[in-house]
């Protein structure tokens, strides 16, 4: 996938509901992973021609496993002219060694979310940028349906009132195998995730359930999708209505 594809897609989501305003300065989450790489370069990529003003931070937690690297991505940043701060913690060894969670994943995103938010508030920043795409907010609404009994999954954006901050999540109309078609094409330095538990989690057994149910009903995936935009979940924004452009125009 191209780069003017991608800036697409993230216009879209941005302008069907008004993710970006004017002066906003926007934390993208990196988390060193295919999506928040190619959430950056939209980012970038947009701040050149979007009608309203804005200005990005890179920001990563760390979560102290000790073997990520991530020279590769300051150089990334160095080269886009964007500011990159690693924020480093204590939240693997807490999670693995000290408390020795056996379902840590909730815990974990929890803690890195909130070292997260509190760099972008530190740091100015008046929104943050997270880089689910459409795939985890069709699984979100899986998980959330087979394992706690309700039709719910991440809005576009959301207000933390207690940051006094407003997550968005500009990626939202992108097919993971389109970031993954972009991040190969374009050799993005992915920090591989350290994390033990990857690829052996509720969300893994979600993610391959929705490919084999796309498999055997070609077109299953987007029907859900459409489902989730359109069907009313509380706390969802409403899509912002954009002109019409006349077809109908003759010349006088």
């Amino acid at each position: 996938m191209k780069l003017q594809q991608v800036l697409s897609y993230t216009r879209r989501a941005i302008d069907d509901y008004n993710m970006i305003d004017d002066g906003d300065k926007i934390a993208v989450g990196i988390s060193g992973g295919k999506d928040s790489l190619t959430m950056l370069y939209a980012l970038h990529g947009l701040m050149r021609f979007y009608p309203k003003k804005f200005t990005i931070e890179a920001i990563t937690v760390d979560l102290g496993f000790g073997i990520q690297d991530f020279d590769e991505i300051q150089k990334l940043c160095d080269y886009l002219g964007v500011n990159y701060t690693i924020v480093k913690t204590d939240i693997a060894p807490i999670i693995f060694e000290d408390r020795k969670e056996a379902s840590p994943c909730s815990l974990c995103a929890k803690m890195r979310k909130g070292a997260l938010n509190d760099k972008a508030e530190e740091l100015g920043c008046n929104k943050v940028a997270y880089a689910h795409h459409k795939d985890d907010i069709i699984e979100t609404m899986l998980l959330s349906l087979i394992y706690e009994g309700r039709f719910h999954s991440f809005s576009p954006y959301t207000y933390l009132d207690r940051m006094k901050l407003t997550v968005i999540r500009p990626l939202m109309y992108m097919n993971e195998a389109d970031v993954i078609g972009f991040a190969r094409k374009n050799n993005l330095p992915v920090a591989k995730n350290p994390c033990p538990m990857d690829g052996n989690t509720k969300r893994e057994y979600v993610k391959q359930l929705l490919k084999s149910l796309n498999a055997e009903n070609p077109g299953v995936r987007e029907r859900m999708f459409h489902a989730i935009v359109d069907g009313n979940i509380k706390g969802w924004p409403q899509k912002q209505e954009h002109p019409k452009v006349p077809t109908n125009i003759t010349k006088n």
